[in-house]
């Protein structure tokens, strides 16, 4: 990417769709369109818009970087801050797992399961995104989210509060030996499962860039799922 030439919009985008294409990143248009629309704090509407639009050096300065990043398979969402989750926006950083559109199952499965009032645990809350998802639809409810990650759980405060839960919703550090001693009506958690055997075929956006705890587990990746199940107040 030279700064000796004129750069449009639509320009640079190709240009670095074709640049992420031959890196192996998935989807590489639309990470591309992403990184651009952030940079340039457009939507992607606003992109489309202004295609024809050339480029001023800052802009490009402020751009490069994160393409050579993305380049390395550095997660977007690390990349830009933020990841979406159940229609709502969270913030991510190197400390919290990025939330996967798949999670949104136990979401779902939790609200078909919840009364109109209750008191809802959510263990290894990481980024506090299933937490803070399932006090927005459960106004009723208090929800506690555990983690043993003091820098994780300084982003799921600020995703509460961001979100407008954070009076319902409380995080505690601590790991399964310290699950509180109350009784829950709901217990909710995504908590490690990968096995050993199956680190090293993880994309490196994984393998590379998330956190490590918040992934793997012994006993071929079953080891939290069996801690949970016999300490569950």
């Amino acid at each position: 990417m030279s700064l000796s030439e004129t750069w449009t919009l639509l320009k640079l985008l190709r240009w670095i769709t074709d640049y992420f294409s031959g890196k192996g990143v998935d989807n590489p248009r639309l990470d591309a369109e992403l990184l651009l629309a952030h940079v340039l704090k457009l939507d992607r509407v606003g992109l489309y818009l202004n295609f024809d639009r050339p480029l001023i050096d800052e802009e490009l300065d402020a751009i490069r970087p994160l393409v050579k990043r993305r380049g390395q398979r550095e997660p977007l969402q690390y990349l830009i801050g933020q990841s979406e989750f159940w229609s709502l926006v969270f913030e991510v950083t190197p400390a919290v797992l990025i939330p996967r559109a798949d999670t949104e199952i136990l979401v779902e499965e939790a609200l078909a399961r919840a009364e109109d009032e209750g008191e809802l645990l959510d263990v290894g809350t990481g980024s506090g995104a299933i937490a803070v998802s399932l006090a927005t639809e459960l106004p009723g409810w208090q929800v506690t989210g555990l983690d043993i990650s003091a820098a994780a759980l300084a982003v799921a405060g600020g995703n509460a509060e961001k979100n407008g839960v954070a009076e319902r919703v409380r995080f505690l550090q601590g790991d399964l030996a310290e699950l509180p001693r109350q009784q829950y009506d709901l217990i909710v958690s995504n908590p490690p499962y990968i096995a050993q055997a199956e680190w090293d075929s993880l994309m490196p956006e994984v393998r590379c860039f998330e956190p490590k705890q918040a992934l793997l587990a012994e006993n071929d990746g079953l080891d939290c799922y069996q801690k949970l199940a016999a300490q569950a107040p």
